[in-house]
């Protein structure tokens, strides 16, 4: 377990913030976690991944606490589907990585996203239209003010679009240590999303699903390490029908996905339109491939980042009458 005083968050968040923590734990199991939540005031405590979807505006003035609880187990198998229970520190993709190489389906769709394995519990990550949801069955946590162990089922978890009951009702209250997934051992390609339907050729499994996938977001998504950014920094908002009906007299070419509760209109297409795509505000940016991508050009500040985003929320509204919100969470 790593348990250190005033410590640099600069290598735990994808924007390059360099702040500081007045604590910094990092523990590997459950029972360390549990060990050294007697110290800590759960009011001024932040449980942080691979900090891909934050933006850090200050130091922390709290204790910081990320999961080192690493492992892939298969915990239950039949001849079509097996139960896979993986630690929360395991990064994300080195997860997918190792089911597509088993030939387990279901995730494959979800390469190359950033991350770690208890983030996609919390956040609800999503891509070419799978989400984490479709396949998650169980999450365990430790509450942060009793250290007692819960199991949450999937429904438990009240899931839907980049959101769960740990993003709200129980924000901050705990720290995921595991996750199962429900994996096919008979994979059914989903290819449904756009941006799939137009590769040729088409793939013809989930080793050529998820090539294509890094292939993609390679190709509009800037590398962290070369350009801070979080990734998709907004939400795609969902709108009612007539309001969809509306703005599509207005712009009949605007994609679109019909969703559960209403038309998905993807943030970037819009941010797009009102010309933001490439355009910068100091030392920050809407990037040049993806709209839907703010950057840090390089040193740019918190309060630069946070600017452009407000800036760039109130165009979509004055142009499409739109709220978008980011999905980033200011920190």
């Amino acid at each position: 377990m790593k348990d250190i005083n005033d410590y640099s968050l600069l290598p735990h968040n994808t924007f390059g913030m360099d702040v500081r923590a007045k604590r910094y734990v990092e523990y590997e199991s459950e029972a360390e976690l549990q060990q050294v939540l007697p110290s800590i005031d759960a009011d001024r405590c932040l449980h942080i991944g691979g900090g891909s979807n934050l933006l850090f505006t200050a130091d922390y003035d709290g204790v910081v606490l990320h999961s080192a609880i690493k492992g892939i187990e298969v915990v239950d198998e039949t001849d079509d589907s097996l139960l896979v229970r993986v630690g929360a520190g395991v990064v994300w993709d080195e997860f997918v990585a190792y089911a597509v190489a088993k030939g387990w389906g279901g995730v494959e769709n979800l390469s190359l996203i950033p991350g770690e394995v208890g983030a996609s519990a919390v956040q609800n990550i999503g891509a070419y239209g799978v989400e984490a949801k479709d396949v998650i069955v169980v999450v365990e946590a430790i509450s942060l003010a009793s250290g007692e162990k819960r199991v949450f089922g999937n429904l438990e978890c009240a899931y839907a679009y980049r959101q769960s009951i740990f993003k709200r009702e129980l924000k901050g209250a705990y720290a995921i240590t595991y996750v199962t997934y429900r994996l096919s051992r008979k994979p059914v390609l989903n290819l449904s999303y756009g941006g799939l339907q137009r590769i040729q050729p088409q793939p013809s499994n989930i080793q050529e699903v998820r090539q294509a996938i890094i292939d993609t977001r390679n190709a509009k998504l800037p590398d962290p390490k070369q350009q801070g950014n979080a990734g998709s920094f907004f939400m795609n908002p969902v709108v009612t029908r007539d309001k969809f009906l509306s703005i599509q007299s207005q712009y009949p070419d605007m994609p679109y996905y019909d969703v559960e509760d209403g038309v998905k209109i993807p943030a970037g297409w819009m941010i797009e339109q009102c010309g933001w795509k490439g355009r910068s505000m100091g030392r920050a940016a809407v990037h040049d491939k993806q709209a839907l991508v703010l950057v840090n050009l390089g040193g740019a500040t918190s309060a630069e980042i946070v600017a452009l985003s407000d800036a760039v929320c109130r165009s979509v509204m004055e142009q499409f009458g739109i709220d978008i919100h980011p999905e980033v969470n200011f920190i």
